[in-house]
């Protein structure tokens, strides 16, 4: 799985490496989990010891956007929580939509976790007369002829893209053409675009290669 393009900015202008940002959704996905066991606080050296980060890390990166530990009582476990979602954009509805509703795609669409976390599918698109028509929890799967009149019509932030190599591209262009500069890409192939385009790429051979390398290597 690849990070998004480059360092970010956060509002008080400080630079954000993306090896940080990468970490972000997994403090995220931790603290939700302590604050559904009842843990109200916890130190930095106790969340370290759980996610097998240095607590000094821990320490770093949340101090890039403010710190929110107190010394002495460490972290507030819901307050971290539901800061980390604002940094993330959770706090926001971001509408999605799906390029290609074969298998992948109404996978996705099927995610319940998506809503819980803020994000919104609202169209699956398709060239295949057999998928149009149809609805994926109750999403409906539009003819890719609409594209241009839904995305004018609806606030789609993000566009997920399950299409074959051959398709992509062209597809990725089209969307950016409408001003949709956020792609999630599972696509196994990188675009050519502007730099002001958000892409995170999620090619799954590459990471099953990368783990069988890991395999093999270690034997």
């Amino acid at each position: 799985m690849d990070d998004v393009r480059g360092a970010v900015k956060p509002a008080n202008e400080k630079v954000i490496s993306p090896a940080v940002i990468k970490r972000l959704p997994r403090y995220y996905r931790y603290l939700g989990d302590l604050l559904k066991n009842g843990v109200v606080r916890i130190s930095s050296k106790e969340l370290s010891e759980r996610m097998n980060v240095t607590a000094s890390q821990i320490r770093q990166d949340l101090n890039n956007f403010g710190g929110f530990g107190q010394q002495g009582y460490g972290y507030n476990v819901e307050f971290l929580y539901r800061e980390m979602g604002k940094i993330l954009g959770l706090d926001k509805t971001n509408n999605i939509i799906i390029i290609g509703a074969g298998n992948l795609g109404q996978a996705l669409a099927n995610n319940q976790e998506f809503a819980s976390n803020g994000f919104s599918i609202v169209g699956l698109f398709d060239v295949n007369p057999r998928l149009v028509g149809m609805a994926v929890r109750g999403v409906e799967v539009y003819d890719i002829d609409m594209l241009e009149d839904f995305v004018r019509d609806h606030e789609v932030m993000i566009a997920a893209l399950t299409l074959p190599k051959s398709k992509a591209p062209a597809i990725a262009e089209k969307l950016y053409s409408l001003g949709i500069k956020a792609l999630w890409n599972f696509a196994p192939v990188d675009f050519n675009l502007p730099d002001d385009v958000l892409v995170e790429n999620v090619h799954l051979s590459e990471s099953i290669m990368t783990l069988s390398y890991r395999i093999h290597s270690r034997n």
